[in-house]
């Protein structure tokens, strides 16, 4: 008797399970997300070992760990992300918008890798004679890398087990399939069923898997979010495709650490890795003009300076408008409550602006106070000091407060050749400035307010 097909929907945004439909998921309320994913019966998709011995349980004090490799991409960013390298045997997610610079970076890796093993390209959206058009001009070369265009999942593990690469970069996921799975391409199950399949050929034979996965609309990877559990390091490649700063962010990692990032600029061949971010992000940084300040955020072990702007312009509408890229909007709005509650400014009639430069998201409250005095500096038309700096954290009352790793930071601000930092009060007084640079700790907004336009 033939098996029944397990049926179930699962949410494209969450991963929500249910075995019934809903308009809105009841995980994440996101409105039609739930897809129907269809278990292939075990007999029409069997679950194929690449391993030559049997696996049995082990002590974990017997368990070797020696042999435990980490092999460069030839990125030395790309390689802080990973936690110093890929890991042999895991299975990376690269996700981004289609044009980011994924498939650019999978290529380039290659020149460094083919000095390591064997490289297998499989590409489901390209053929090979574009892959060599783009590699020409990449400058990749190496007898050592194999390109293989096809779309079936399992040629390419066939491709796989002829070639035993020491690393498999599939791109994309989306494009691949299973035969045995009656489902289309890009459909939830058929991204399961291929990303376990490359997960169980990754432990057996100890290749490291890249996946390259297109993001959705709300900037996810598409498909189900049990895509993100399964792989063993999930990377976000962000940015403008107008700009040509590539940020690349963990947003999981079994190796390394979850904050660490990687800066990149998109040129005519390729990449190229940006070793000095903070030089970077403040070039043609305008000098005199209000609206502006600069701030210092902890990516990782990696302090970065970061400018922040800000517009306040006088509203022509009775609901005054507030937008804000690269800082959270509801911060941005509780920021411009405490300022004109705290401060005395008189914004509830004026729309304001907030904006990151460089395309950098900053999700700590260490950037409090310079995006308070950029709104200051705005909404009095008057620049701040120049070469002054701010970090700190504002609270609902006004009060600055601490933040973590401020050493690190103001010695990062004294390199790149900053002359004042204005920092919270408490926790400072163990800290001693570098040579040429002016500590001015304040307790509150106003002194803060004072201290920036006043030299």
């Amino acid at each position: 008797m033939a098996q029944k097909q397990k049926v179930s929907y699962v949410c494209d945004n969450c991963g929500y399970d249910s075995i019934r439909w809903y308009g809105q998921c009841p995980s994440c309320k996101t409105w039609d997300s739930l897809k129907e994913f269809k278990e292939a019966p075990v007999s029409a998709a069997p679950a194929v070992s690449f391993s030559r011995t049997k696996n049995s349980p082990k002590s974990i004090d017997s368990i070797d760990t020696a042999d435990e490799l980490r092999f460069g991409t030839g990125f030395s960013e790309l390689d802080r992300v990973l936690g110093g390298g890929a890991v042999r045997g895991s299975i990376v997610l690269i996700g981004g918008e289609p044009g980011i610079g994924k498939s650019t970076l999978m290529l380039q890796i290659c020149r460094c890798l083919s000095g390591c093993g064997d490289v297998l390209y499989a590409s489901g959206e390209e053929s090979q004679r574009q892959i060599k058009l783009r590699a020409d001009r990449l400058e990749v070369k190496g007898k050592n890398i194999s390109v293989l265009a096809e779309t079936n999942l399992d040629l390419i593990l066939d491709a796989t087990t002829e070639l035993k690469p020491a690393f498999l970069i599939v791109d994309s996921v989306q494009t691949v399939y299973r035969p045995s799975v009656g489902a289309a391409p890009g459909n939830v199950t058929q991204i399961k069923e291929c990303t376990m399949a490359l997960l169980r050929m990754a432990k057996d034979t100890g290749t490291v898997v890249f996946i390259v996965g297109h993001v959705n609309k709300d900037g996810e990877i598409a498909g189900p979010k049990i895509l993100e559990h399964m792989v063993d390091c999930v990377l976000y490649f962000e940015g403008e495709k107008q700009n040509a700063y590539r940020i690349l962010r963990a947003a999981k990692n079994r190796f390394g650490s979850t904050n660490e990032i990687g800066v990149f600029e998109m040129k005519d061949k390729g990449l190229e890795e940006i070793l000095n971010p903070s030089e970077a992000m403040l070039a043609g940084r305008p000098s005199g003009v209000p609206g502006t300040c600069i701030t210092a955020v902890m990516e990782g072990t990696r302090p970065i300076l970061a400018e922040v702007q800000a517009l306040v312009a006088k509203s022509a509408f009775g609901n005054p408008r507030r937008m804000a890229s690269g800082v959270d909007y509801n911060r941005a709005v509780l920021l411009l409550a405490v300022l004109e509650t705290r401060a005395g400014l008189l914004l509830g009639g004026s729309d304001a602006y907030v904006n990151v430069i460089g395309g950098l998201k900053i999700d700590e409250p260490a950037a409090d106070l310079a995006t308070v005095i950029a709104l200051a500096s705005s909404f009095r038309d008057l620049p701040v000091v120049p070469d002054t700096l701010a970090i700190g954290e504002v609270g609902l009352t006004g009060e600055l407060r601490r933040v973590h790793a401020l050493e690190q930071r103001i010695a990062e601000a004294a390199r790149m050749k900053f002359k004042r930092c204005i920092c919270p009060y408490y926790g400072t007084s163990g800290i001693r400035a570098p040579e040429g640079m002016e500590l001015i700790r304040v307790h509150s907004i106003p002194q803060a307010l004072s201290a920036a336009f006043n030299a």
